[in-house]
């Protein structure tokens, strides 16, 4: 069997999740606009740079989801994907993910993203397997603004699929191939160390590094 592991933002959807998310509480009136896009452009520009300060991303990030019930989360969630993310699911990335599921393939989806925004993302894609940056919870079960255990950015996806796999009692090396599926720089800690990397729409650090490196460029976008 292998393993196909999949970036979510800018590879499997044509944009990005974390930037949507606040776009659509922009447009609901419960962000301001000014502050979160100068924060916004602040952190974007760090990520592009590969010098993202995670936990102070997500101080940022997280902070709304504070803000309201975890049933009142979920409605504003599924309005947001109806308007936000559906479209921008190219059917090349679903084609590639149909394909991969035909062989046998165990599927994943690996993502610097929160589990609230992504979870929904992924069911929509028909993927099981999630690993995703994890939410601290109150007694109540809503969030606390603070993530919850390693977060699964740059070598943090590694130590994340690390801790997935040894739940399941395996390793890399227990598949006969190990896809990975990314656009990001960021990205390359995790690339680097699977059989089968392969650059989907990738900026130019990544970019450039695949064709040093004879990995496979493609593009999703249909």
């Amino acid at each position: 069997m292998n393993l196909a592991l999949f970036d979510l933002d800018n590879t499997l959807i044509i944009g990005d999740s974390d930037s949507e998310w606040p776009k659509f509480l922009i447009k609901r009136g419960i962000l301001d606009a000014e502050h979160h896009a100068r924060q916004n452009d602040y952190f974007y520009e760090q990520y592009k740079a590969g010098t993202l300060d995670i936990y102070e991303f997500l101080d940022f990030q997280l902070a709304p989801l504070t803000r309201f019930s975890r049933s009142e989360l979920d409605t504003l969630h599924a309005e947001y994907m109806d308007e936000h993310i559906k479209h921008i699911i190219p059917q090349k990335a679903r084609g590639l993910l149909a394909a991969h599921f035909a062989q046998g393939d165990e599927v994943m989806i690996i993502t610097a993203t929160n589990r609230f925004i992504t979870g929904p993302i992924a069911r929509e894609l028909g993927v099981e397997h999630l690993i995703a940056v994890e939410l601290e919870e109150d007694d109540q079960g809503n969030f606390t603004g603070k993530p919850s255990g390693t977060p699964s950015f740059q070598a943090g996806k590694i130590t994340r699929l690390n801790e997935w796999l040894a739940a399941r009692g395996e390793t890399l090396d227990s598949y006969d191939k190990v896809f990975f599926y990314s656009d990001s720089r960021n990205d390359l800690p995790l690339l680097s160390i699977v059989s089968n990397p392969v650059a989907v729409d990738a900026d130019d650090t990544l970019k450039a590094h695949a064709e040093a490196h004879g990995w496979p460029v493609i593009t999703l976008r249909d």
